[in-house]
């Protein structure tokens, strides 16, 4: 696939992601681009993420080209990881969402945890 099309393909959800990270903007988050992904951290980000997921804090998300992390330190720490993650939607585009959703659905069925047992989250576990 083409750059372009990898650029494309997950746009909708890119486009949502880099409306959250501009929000979080206004509110004291710091905002960069980096090889080719928008990086959010800090500000509002830290108690959103914290909270958003009961079962556990995120510590960072993608969202299409677009990463939103707690604060700096986890954005360094799941750098890799969230890359991964990045490259997942350029593969699935704005389809992510859903299949990963899915897989969480295949993990539990199968027994194992929801975020552990996601095919996708072990592919990131392996940094790549």
């Amino acid at each position: 696939m083409n750059s372009l099309a990898r650029l494309l393909w997950p746009l909708p959800v890119t486009l949502f992601g880099a409306a959250c990270a501009g929000v979080a903007r206004l509110f004291g988050a710091r905002v960069a681009l980096r090889d080719g992904v928008l990086e959010a951290c800090g500000g509002p980000l830290g108690p959103v993420l914290r909270r958003a997921y009961p079962p556990m804090p995120i510590a960072a998300i993608t969202l299409g080209h677009v990463v939103l992390a707690q604060d700096e330190i986890e954005l360094d720490v799941t750098r890799a990881h969230e890359r991964v993650h990045v490259r997942q939607y350029e593969r699935w585009g704005f389809l992510f969402p859903v299949v990963y959703l899915a897989a969480s659905g295949v993990a539990l069925l199968q027994g194992r945890e929801a975020y552990r047992g996601n095919v996708f989250e072990r592919e990131a576990a392996g940094g790549g």
